[in-house]
């Protein structure tokens, strides 16, 4: 499965930052997913990193002065932003800042982001002193009012011995705010609730019933639905994935407290997509020690957790919301599906076979059908990622239809 960056034209801008060593892995990244990375770096930034190495990592020559980059390689500023699908300036110094902030073209990177007619991100990296400094912040602002995207900088322990904002963020976050740079915000304004993972019913302090659910469907959803722009609430059942980036993730174990949280958040969102695993039944007493072995009763009864998906579509003609729904099976697929569409009054519902190797719970791939009251359609087998840009493809499509 291609990377989104595969075949992307992304100019990477440098400056004077020992952080840039940090950037360097980024480049490295980029280029490994496909992407087609032209460095520009700055006389400053030449001082900490060898632009040999942004070379070796990128696959093209690093640019570092206009007139010999027109005259060497025939790429001019002007080339440069015309051509690129997204420009990343990282590390980006407060100098540097104060350039793009005040219009100035002093150098190839500064009148390459002049030139540039897509999407600058700006990753600041620099002493907290100089980030919090009201004349950075005006300046940071300013790039905002101007169009430009801030990665916003973590806390930590910097390079000069102190604590506190102006440490680049970790890799996997800047890729996120570069996907999501890349790609159409259909979703922008939209809330999402998305429900993930499995439900744990407790048998005592040590047991408990649950089901084979990974979530990672759920948190692909939640990640694709970010990225397009919407303000995403992912209610989580236990799992050991890591919360997408700019997503709001709340933690639950049991059934009964998954649906304390969706009734409490539901009213407010537009779309609600019902991935996570929920367990139908749960233990009628839950012991509060340890039940011995030679203790154990062999018959235990058992109870109906909430109906939640049932209780939203009977509240979403009042809320408003879309409702999405799950139905994992492992025989009579389609059959399955559509009784529970009409049953639970939904309006799209996601079959996925849980009984194939490729498919289902716990694995990386999924092939779902889709099924709304115009029809079905047969989704291909691929990444649970690729699914979920497919499933909010179709919740774009009746979002759309909702609203004409």
């Amino acid at each position: 499965m291609d990377s989104l960056f595969s075949g992307k034209k992304i100019v990477v801008g440098i400056t004077g930052s020992i952080a840039a060593f940090k950037v360097a892995g980024w480049v490295s990244n980029l280029a490994k997913e496909e992407a087609d990375v032209k460095v520009v770096m700055t006389e400053s930034a030449c001082r900490f990193v060898a632009p040999l190495t942004f070379a070796a990592l990128s696959g093209n020559p690093v640019l570092t002065d206009m007139f010999a980059a027109e005259e060497a390689h025939s790429i001019s500023h002007i080339e440069l932003g015309r051509d690129a699908d997204l420009v990343l300036i990282a590390p980006a110094t407060a100098n540097t800042i104060a350039k793009l902030a005040h219009g100035f073209a002093d150098d190839l990177l500064a009148t390459t982001v002049l030139a540039a007619s897509c999407k600058v991100l700006v990753a600041p990296a620099m002493n907290s002193a100089m980030l919090i400094n009201p004349a950075t912040q005006r300046n940071l602002a300013i790039l905002k009012e101007l169009g430009h995207k801030i990665i916003e900088p973590v806390s930590g322990k910097m390079a000069c011995k102190t604590d506190g904002p102006g440490r680049l963020p970790e890799w996997a976050d800047v890729r996120e705010q570069l996907f999501a740079a890349l790609v159409t915000q259909d979703l922008e304004g939209e809330k999402i609730l998305i429900t993930a993972g499995p439900t744990r019913e407790a048998l005592d302090p040590a047991r408990f019933l649950s089901n084979r659910s990974s979530g990672k469907m759920g948190y692909a959803l939640a990640r694709t639905a970010r990225r397009r722009g919407a303000e995403v609430l992912l209610i989580s059942g236990p799992t050991a994935l890591s919360t997408p980036h700019g997503v709001q993730r709340l933690d639950i174990q049991t059934a009964e407290e998954m649906h304390a949280a969706v009734t409490e958040h539901c009213k407010e969102m537009s779309v609600i997509i019902k991935s996570a695993a929920v367990s139908d039944f749960c233990p009628e007493q839950t012991e509060s020690d340890k039940v011995k072995k030679d203790a154990a009763k062999f018959v235990l009864n058992l109870k109906q957790t909430p109906d939640i998906l049932k209780i939203l579509g009977q509240n979403k003609d009042q809320h408003g919301y879309l409702l999405v729904g799950f139905a994992a099976e492992s025989c009579e697929h389609l059959k399955a599906g559509e009784k529970k569409l009409i049953k639970k009054n939904l309006d799209l519902i996601a079959i996925n076979d849980i009984a194939g190797k490729n498919t289902g719970f716990e694995v990386d791939t999924n092939e779902v059908t889709l099924l709304d009251s115009s029809g079905f359609t047969e989704l291909p087998l691929s990444s649970k990622e690729e699914t979920a840009n497919l499933i909010l493809d179709r919740v774009v499509s009746l979002l759309n239809q909702k609203r004409s």
